[in-house]
Parts: C-alpha cells; structure tokens; sequence
C-alpha cells in the first residue's frame, strides 16, 4: 500500500512540475546580446540561442515618443511635423538688427586691422624672401625651415584678411 502512495505522489510531482514549467516562458540569450521569450526552442537551437535559467529578468520601459506640440495642435505640419524653422514671434526688431550689424562690422573691423599690423609684421621680418639669420639658427636647414614658414603664416595671413574684407563687404550690401 506504501509504494502505490509513493507512485501517485510521484506522479503529481511530476505533474505538478509540468505544469509550472508550462506556465513559466523559457528566456533565450541570442548572438548580439539579444534577449527574447517569443522562439520556441527549435528557433532557439537554430539560431544559437542559449537560455538562461535562474537569471531574474528585469525589463526597463524606453521612454515614450513625444509628438511635437506644434503638430498636433495645427495638423498643418507638413512630413515630419515641422512647420517653419522659427515662429513669426520671434523676429527680430529691425532696430535691434541694425544695432547687431553694427557690432558685427565692428568686430570685424578690429579684426581686420589686427591681421593687417600681423601681415604687416610678417612681411617685415620675411624681408623679400631673406630673413635676418638668428643665433639659434647655425644650421642652414633651420633657417630654410624659418623662412618657409614665415612664408606660409603670410599667405595664410593674407587669405584671412580677404575672408574678412569679403564679411564686411557682406554687411554694407546689406544695409
């Protein structure tokens, strides 16, 4: 009589068991750090996927995509939702933009004159081509170094300044 108790209570822990494990969905690592509960495991054998037992499963929510306020509130947003770049609010007065384009021609006046003395200063010690030898300079290469450099700091030097004469000239056909 024991051993037939025995057998029937074997057999509801077995039954028991099956069931539980039919409640409870098997979690797959997959290549790529992909976890996923949605293969069945022919899927996750064919696809090299391991799953993992005994791991708690903790799933993090992403924020929620926003909809502009602009769009949804004018339904006249055009492909992504994008009205204009700015609204009509935010123009600038014409007198504070004066005000600006008479700093920015400023600005760029104060820098014209610096890279003007700085050419200015460059073209003096190039010399035409023969810079003054200094004392560190006992090695001819040095001095070739020197010079080409120089060279190079006066073309750039003068690139910027017609950079920046284009700017201003920007300015006054503008106003």
């Amino acid at each position: 009589m024991f051993g037939r108790q025995v057998w029937i209570g074997v057999g509801l822990m077995g039954l028991l068991a099956g069931v539980s494990t039919a409640q409870e969905r098997v979690v797959y690592k997959c290549p790529g750090n992909l976890y996923t509960d949605t293969i069945t495991p022919k899927e996750a054998t064919t696809k090299g996927c391991k799953p993992l037992e005994g791991a708690p499963i903790t799933v993090i929510q992403g924020p929620a995509k926003r909809v502009p306020a602009t769009s949804a509130s004018n339904g006249a947003g055009g492909v992504n939702g994008a009205s204009s770049p700015r609204p009509s609010d935010s123009r600038v007065d014409p007198s504070d933009q004066r005000v600006r384009d008479a700093d920015k021609r400023r600005i760029l006046e104060s820098e014209l004159r610096r890279e003007e003395e700085r050419l200015a200063g460059l073209k003096q010690e190039f010399n035409n081509g023969q810079p003054e030898r200094r004392g560190d300079e006992r090695n001819y290469q040095r001095y070739l170094d020197r010079t080409a450099e120089l060279k190079a700091n006066i073309d750039r030097s003068e690139s910027d300044i017609a950079a920046l004469k284009r700017e201003i000239a920007k300015l006054g056909a503008v106003n």
